[in-house]
């Protein structure tokens, strides 16, 4: 058996009918583009909006920049192999977007969890949120995501890196993976296989089981609640989490959690296009349109400069709802910039001037 080290591989991608790869290639095209611009736009408002600087958007925030680079990851270079004919990848390019994929991918499936208790602290013990569910307790809670993610993806990376690999070895997927490339090794990877669904169980299954538990408290806290309005309230605040749950670990157990056969890795390539290309494009828009937070900071965005002020017309800050409402201009005052009145106490003063300085950082959260 010819065992030389080989320098690329090929990707078979998704299909070489030449009708279907200009099909998929303008479909996949506008998903990839609507979830890019999608996720880079949560990304921005979470950043921005102070009043979004808060536990739940923290990690909305990552899971929107992990969605940004996780279908940037393999979506350019299928739409690549969609429109040309050269479909190869060198070695390292192979190996590098190996890496970033579980890196991207075991930190989402953690930070999932992370989301998941987050959603049980503000339910089941809302009075002691801000306390645990600090910043600092959020930060170290994302950096322990991140930094499993890295070595869980390190670890298969060496592993597969160190495998010699037969010559004109083809892939059978539309991105490097680990199961396509222990089929083209030239030597015994029952260890590698091993330790693969090992890892990648424990992680899945540890991530999946913490949702489980924190959805169990949820649900016993909803049915103690009295009245329908608040039932609904808090289920409501489930949803959008919920939703992205299912869609992100029904693909990947189906995908990762069975042995590699011919026929599992024909259907691995179906799948991988739900979690890799529709699921990141989906994201952005279920916390979007299901979140009025999100909604009212993205309206803000974009159509803050085009409040036209009439005569005679009463405008009212965000510090409005608070108590301090701005006053009506007449006809006969000069147009001048507003100021508030002097709110009712120091405290309702210092959150309207935090509320009229651009790009002020929300102080609620300690």
């Amino acid at each position: 058996m010819n065992t030389t080290i080989v320098s690329e591989f090929i990707l078979l991608g998704i299909t070489n009918i030449p009708q279907l790869q200009s099909m998929f290639f303008t479909v996949f095209l506008v998903i990839y583009l609507f979830g890019f611009v999608g996720n880079l736009t949560i990304l921005i408002v979470v950043i921005t909006d102070y009043q979004l600087h808060k536990p739940m958007y923290f990690f909305i925030g990552n899971l929107s920049f992990l969605d940004f680079f996780f279908s940037s990851t393999t979506v350019p270079k299928m739409l690549a192999g969609l429109v040309m004919q050269n479909k190869r990848i060198s070695l390292q390019g192979c190996l590098t977007q190996l890496h970033i994929f579980h890196l991207l991918g075991s930190t989402e499936a953690l930070l999932l969890s992370c989301m998941s208790y987050d959603r049980y602290v503000a339910i089941c013990n809302p009075l002691r949120y801000h306390v645990l569910m600090a910043k600092t307790t959020c930060i170290k809670m994302a950096s322990v995501c991140w930094l499993t993610g890295f070595l869980y993806s390190l670890s298969h990376t060496i592993l597969t890196s160190r495998l010699p690999f037969c010559k004109m070895g083809v892939i059978s997927h539309f991105y490097c993976d680990i199961k396509p490339l222990l089929k083209l090794a030239c030597t015994d990877t029952h260890l590698n296989q091993s330790l693969f669904s090992i890892m990648t169980g424990f992680v899945a299954i540890f991530s999946f089981l913490l949702i489980i538990v924190s959805y169990i408290f949820i649900v016993t806290h909803i049915l103690k609640i009295n009245t329908s309005q608040g039932r609904h309230k808090a289920v409501s605040t489930c949803t959008s989490h919920l939703t992205v749950v299912l869609l992100y670990y029904g693909t990947a157990f189906s995908t990762y959690l069975r042995p590699a056969t011919n026929d599992s890795l024909e259907q691995d390539r179906m799948t991988a296009i739900l979690f890799t290309v529709i699921t990141p494009a989906l994201n952005p828009f279920i916390y979007a349109l299901r979140n009025k937070d999100v909604k009212k900071a993205l309206n803000k965005m974009f159509f803050r400069d085009k409040t036209v002020l009439a005569p005679g017309s009463s405008v009212f800050s965000i510090a409005g709802s608070r108590g301090c409402d701005w006053l009506p201009l007449s006809q006969s005052q000069p147009r001048l910039p507003v100021r508030p009145p002097a709110c009712s106490s120091r405290r309702q003063r210092t959150r309207t001037r935090a509320m009229l300085e651009p790009g002020a950082v929300s102080r609620d959260w300690n």
